[in-house]
C-alpha cells in the first residue's frame, strides 16, 4: 500500500484536467480522492466462529466470496452474518482444507444459499462431515475447481485473487491449505488458512507475499507464523481467529511476539467478535463487533 500510493497520486495528477487545476489549487486533490472512490469499497469480514476460520469478502462490484465456515456449530452464525450483510448468493465458496473447524459450518451454508462455484483444496478426507460436504456439492451440481498453486481466480475484475499454496502429494490437511493473496489496487490481504512453516518458506521464495493485512495462520499456532516469513510479509494489521480459553493455547506467545516484532497491530475475534476491514484500495478502516478488539498481551 505505502509503496504504491505516491505513484497513483502522480498518475492522477497528470490525468487531471489542467484548466480545472489552474482554477483551484485544492481542486486537484478533490479530483484525486474522488477518483479513488469511484470503483467502490472492498470489505473483508473475519467472522467470529470461535476456534475456527470463516471470512466473507464483499467486492467493489458487489460479488460475495466465503472462505471457510468454521465448525458445525458455527453454521447458523455464518448464515446470520451473511444475511445481515445482504448476501443472497455466493459467487465463490472456498473450502481451504477438510478439517471440521473450516468446513463444518459450510454444510448449512451450502443448503441455504445458492453457490455459483466452489474452490476446493482437493485434499480427500474420511470424516462424515467431509463426506456430507461432497454429497451436497454433487446433489446441488455445484461446479468445483481444484486449487492450483500460482493460479488466479477471477470473480471481480477489479480484484486479483491468487492461489499461493495448494494440495500436493503427501501433504497433511494443514499443509494442503489453500492460501490466497487478495489485492485491490494497492492493498493486499494474505489469507493463510492453516498453512505451516514449510509452506511459508516455499511461498516467500516463490511469490510476492508482502501484504498490508495478514490473516494469522492456524489460529496463531507455533507451527506457523515464523518471524522469517512475517519479515517478508511486513503486515500493518493482522487478524487472528480463535476461541476464547481454547485448550491449545492459541495464539501462542511466540506468535504474538513475532507479529509485534514484524510491526503488525493484532486484532482478535475472541476479543472483538467479527472484525471488518474496509478499503478503497489505498487505506484501510477497521471495525469490530465488540469493543477492545486489539490483542495486547505479550
Amino acid at each position: 500500500m505505502k509503496k504504491h500510493t505516491f505513484l497513483i497520486c502522480i498518475c492522477l495528477i497528470f490525468c487531471y484536467p489542467m484548466n480545472t487545476a489552474a482554477e483551484s489549487g485544492s481542486g486537484i486533490w478533490d479530483y484525486i480522492f474522488s477518483q479513488t472512490d469511484e470503483a467502490g469499497k472492498l470489505q473483508v469480514h473475519f467472522l467470529d466462529v470461535g476456534q475456527g476460520d470463516s471470512m466473507l469478502i464483499q467486492t467493489p462490484s458487489h460479488y460475495n466470496i466465503l472462505v471457510d465456515g468454521g465448525d458445525g456449530e458455527s453454521g447458523e452464525k455464518v448464515i446470520s452474518e451473511l444475511s445481515a450483510r445482504g448476501v443472497k448468493k455466493l459467487d465463490l465458496l472456498v473450502a481451504t482444507h477438510p478439517d471440521i473447524d473450516h468446513i463444518g459450518g459450510l454444510l448449512p451454508v451450502l443448503e441455504k444459499f445458492k453457490v455459483k462455484q466452489v474452490l476446493d483444496s482437493g485434499k480427500l478426507y474420511t470424516t462424515r462431515t467431509y463426506q456430507r460436504y461432497t454429497e451436497i456439492l454433487a446433489e446441488k451440481q455445484i461446479p468445483v475447481t481444484i486449487a492450483k498453486e500460482g493460479s488466479y481466480i477471477t470473480v471481480d475484475p477489479l480484484l486479483s485473487l491468487q492461489v499461493l499454496n495448494a494440495n500436493h502429494p503427501k501433504a497433511t490437511n494443514n499443509q494442503a491449505s489453500i492460501v490466497l493473496r487478495l489485492t485491490y489496487r494497492t492493498v493486499d490481504f494474505l489469507l493463510m488458512s492453516d498453512a505451516e512453516a514449510q509452506q511459508e518458506y516455499k511461498m516467500k521464495h516463490n511469490y510476492e507475499v508482502e501484504s498490508e493485512v495478514y490473516k494469522v495462520a492456524h489460529h496463531g499456532s507455533r507451527t506457523s507464523n515464523t518471524f522469517a516469513f512475517l519479515k517478508k510479509v511486513k503486515p500493518d494489521y493482522a487478524v487472528v481467529s480463535y476461541g476464547r480459553d481454547n485448550q491449545l493455547g492459541h495464539p501462542t506467545k511466540e506468535v504474538v511476539r513475532n507479529l509485534q516484532k514484524a510491526g503488525a497491530v493484532l486484532y482478535a475475534t475472541a476479543k472483538g467478535g467479527t472484525i471488518s476491514i474496509e478499503t478503497n484500495g489505498l487505506s484501510c478502516q477497521i471495525s469490530s463487533e465488540k469493543p477492545n478488539p486489539i490483542f495486547n498481551k505479550e
